[in-house]
Formats: structure tokens, C-alpha cells, sequence
């Protein structure tokens, strides 16, 4: 079976081949570490936002093969915009960009998707999360390719225990997906997988 496939982004008008699955940025997977092991198998990392620019020079010198299949991350607060232009400007092998903060229905995080896609009209954005057909339309309009669906599934995640807010995840992947691909643009399924099973519903 070949679990190959193609994408051509709708506002980077970059492609992208190899097999669609992403370790998460969370500190404890999204590790440079872990973008070489999945980077032999043609797989995908969302590295975490707590590596130093140092640490990215370092990792871009010795691994310089794993950079077409990783995303430096960045949350959307005032110094993040200067670290992620950092980063980008030091090394410039790199070709995605995740934008990421837990509930992305704030226009904070929609203006700050445009400004990176502003300064960056090349790169690949992922940004979320988000669980609503109307939210996929607006980040993809702003300036996002692809958009993290999942707001309250992840392992670790609180965010429906402590506020009530959430939304069962393969409902909203097939309402975002159904809103992303009408505009040309693509959903990420983030979160939620705590069986094989999980990872089949997803696709």
C-alpha cells in the first residue's frame, strides 16, 4: 500500500509529498529529536516553540535533510512575531510555519495569521485550533493553508473539563474539512487519537 500523497497549498502555492502524519508541538513530541526519526519515514513534526534560534542553527547544520518536513512553531503574543521572523531569517531551509494557540476564535489570532502570511507570502501556515466550518473559511481567507481542527480531544488537554467547551472531534473534522476544501484549502486533524482506531476515523 502506498501511503504517499501530494498536496499543493492554496496560498503558499507550495507542494508537499510524503505521508501525512504529524508528531504534535508539544514539548514532550514535537522534539528535534523526534523530526529525524519520523523524517526517515517520510513522515512529518510540528516542532515545539521552546527551542532557542541557537538550537535551530544547530539542528539546521546537522540535519539539514529533516527541514522540508518540519513547522517551527509560534504562539501569537508580542515578542512571538520577532522570534518566529528570527528563526525563519536564520534558517531559511525551513518552509512551514504553525501558528498555534489552544482556541483560536479570537480576532488577535486571525490578524496575527495575516501578518504572518504578509511577511512570509511563501511559506506554508498551519494555524488553529479551531472546530467550525465558519472559523476554517476566515483563517483560510486570512492568509492560512492548512488549519488544526480540535479544540478539547488532546491528551492532556483540560479545556472541555474546566470550561465546558469542546466539540467531539470527528464531527468537527468532517464540518471543517467540508468548509477547507470548498476554498481549496486543508484541515489538520489535531488531537483526540488515543487508539489505531482514532487515527482510521481521522482520515
Amino acid at each position: 500500500v502506498d501511503l504517499m500523497r501530494s498536496f499543493t497549498f492554496r496560498n503558499s502555492k507550495a507542494s508537499y509529498r510524503g505521508i501525512p502524519i504529524i508528531a504534535a508541538n508539544m514539548d514532550t513530541v514535537g522534539t528535534f529529536e523526534m523530526a529525524v526519526a519520523l523524517h526517515s519515514f517520510s513522515l512529518f513534526t510540528a516542532i515545539h516553540k521552546h527551542y532557542s534560534i541557537d538550537d535551530w542553527k544547530e539542528f539546521a547544520a546537522k540535519h539539514p535533510e529533516c527541514l522540508e518536513s518540519v513547522a517551527v512553531s509560534t504562539g501569537t503574543g508580542e515578542t512571538d512575531f520577532e522570534r518566529l521572523t528570527e528563526i525563519l531569517v536564520a534558517v531559511p531551509q525551513i518552509h512551514y510555519v504553525c501558528v498555534d494557540v489552544a482556541n483560536g476564535y479570537s480576532e488577535h489570532f486571525v490578524h496575527f495569521v495575516k501578518d504572518v502570511r504578509e511577511k512570509f507570502p511563501s511559506h506554508t501556515i498551519m494555524a488553529g485550533n479551531v472546530v467550525t466550518g465558519e472559523m476554517v473559511e476566515e483563517l483560510i481567507l486570512a492568509g492560512a493553508d492548512i488549519i488544526k481542527v480540535g479544540i478539547g480531544p488532546g491528551s492532556v488537554c483540560t479545556t472541555r473539563k474546566k470550561t465546558g467547551v469542546g466539540y467531539p472531534q470527528l464531527s468537527a473534522v468532517i464540518e471543517c474539512a467540508d468548509a477547507a476544501h470548498g476554498l481549496g484549502g486543508h484541515i489538520i486533524s489535531d488531537g483526540g487519537c488515543t487508539c489505531p482506531g482514532d487515527v482510521s476515523k481521522a482520515f
